[in-house]
């Protein structure tokens, strides 16, 4: 994508929309999945954006701490009821740049995506196992690569339609780079706005390896939140690892 730059799917502009355009059904879904992977001890989310997982997870009475590249989503975090307890670090999430160790460790809604090389979402793996204690979990959630379900490679959708506001989905497979090229873009009495967003997707399969090569294994995967079985249909998995 031209002239792209990751800050620019996380700056002011955007996190001040983000939790409206970015709403999930299943944030408790979530949370009850990962509680008891805490085993009452500490969790660390990588990319903790605006705190939609964190902030219920902490709730429970789970020490959450964060990492995040984005001043403008972390003063979300911040300005939320809880936010201002929570330890976030700011820096490339790749690098795990905090101290001590975690008993879970989670990255949530494709994110370890946002990481645009193989070499990086690698680094993440090993520097995450140096992290977790010896009876630790990273957890992932990541969407299947849906390369053969797109004509032509490309896709529009209609994300929402109001009366005075229609919302697109508009993105790009480069299937050979791994890369998909993706912007919504808001159209209003306003005029256009574009919310740009790039990211180096990965199979399952591939997460594995990476896995095995920072010195974890798969323990589990499932087809969502409640532990769906994990099937050839599947358009998103859950996949938590472990020594």
């Amino acid at each position: 994508m031209k002239n792209y730059e990751p800050m620019m799917s996380f700056d002011e502009e955007v996190a001040e929309v983000y939790d409206e355009m970015d709403r999930r059904e299943d944030t408790m879904d979530t949370v009850a999945f990962l509680e008891p992977l805490a085993g009452g001890g500490t969790a660390l989310e990588l990319a903790i954006g605006t705190g939609r997982v964190a902030l219920p997870l902490a709730a429970r009475g789970i020490r959450v701490d964060g990492i995040d590249l984005s001043p403008a989503m972390v003063a979300k975090l911040r300005a939320k009821p809880g936010g201002d307890q929570l330890t976030v670090t700011m820096g490339d999430f790749a690098e795990v740049p905090v101290q001590g160790t975690y008993r879970l460790i989670y990255l949530v809604y494709n994110t370890l995506f946002n990481l645009l090389t193989q070499d990086d979402q690698v680094r993440c793996f090993e520097n995450v196992a140096t992290h977790l204690t010896d009876d630790g979990v990273f957890v992932i959630e990541a969407y299947v690569p849906y390369v053969t379900r797109l004509r032509g490679n490309q896709h529009v959708d209609a994300e929402a339609i109001e009366a005075d506001q229609v919302t697109l989905d508009v993105g790009r497979l480069d299937p050979v780079k791994q890369m998909y090229y993706e912007s919504h873009v808001v159209l209003s009495h306003k005029g256009v706005r574009l919310f740009p967003i790039v990211q180096r997707y990965a199979w399952p399969s591939e997460l594995d390896l990476m896995a095995r090569i920072a010195g974890l294994r798969l323990k589990e995967r499932w087809g969502g939140w409640h532990r769906e079985p994990f099937i050839p249909t599947s358009t998103s998995h859950v996949s938590v690892y472990g020594r």
